[in-house]
């Protein structure tokens, strides 16, 4: 009886201490607004991203989980370079095609020439 006793009384400070810290202390009666979080190093404008930037990145957390305007932002950005960079390569990989082709067929006729003299 008395551990219980001892219980509902230590209960009872702790819930009075807290009511009276939110409640009635400070200047305000309520707790002050907190600016949101926002993203700290947010990926670079002024160059192409490098794998450190992306495994650097750390989103701020809010009280759902994470910002979606700072990721949808990252994630965008993330996207356009990988396009940008598969365009790249796949014209890249067009004019090496063409110009292996080029040398194919110039490799082909001179034999033929070289024969007819």
């Amino acid at each position: 009886m008395f551990m219980f006793l001892f219980l509902v009384v230590a209960l009872v400070v702790v819930v009075g201490a807290v009511t009276l810290s939110v409640v009635g202390g400070g200047e305000s009666s309520a707790l002050p607004e907190t600016p949101p979080e926002r993203l700290q190093d947010p990926l670079p404008l002024d160059r192409p991203l490098h794998r450190g930037d992306v495994e650097a990145l750390r989103f701020p957390l809010t009280m759902r989980g994470y910002r979606m305007a700072d990721v949808d932002d990252a994630l965008g950005r993330l996207g356009a370079e990988l396009a940008e960079r598969d365009a790249r390569i796949s014209d890249l990989e067009a004019a090496l095609a063409g110009a292996a082709h080029a040398a194919r067929s110039t490799s082909l006729d001179k034999p033929a020439e070289e024969d007819n003299r």
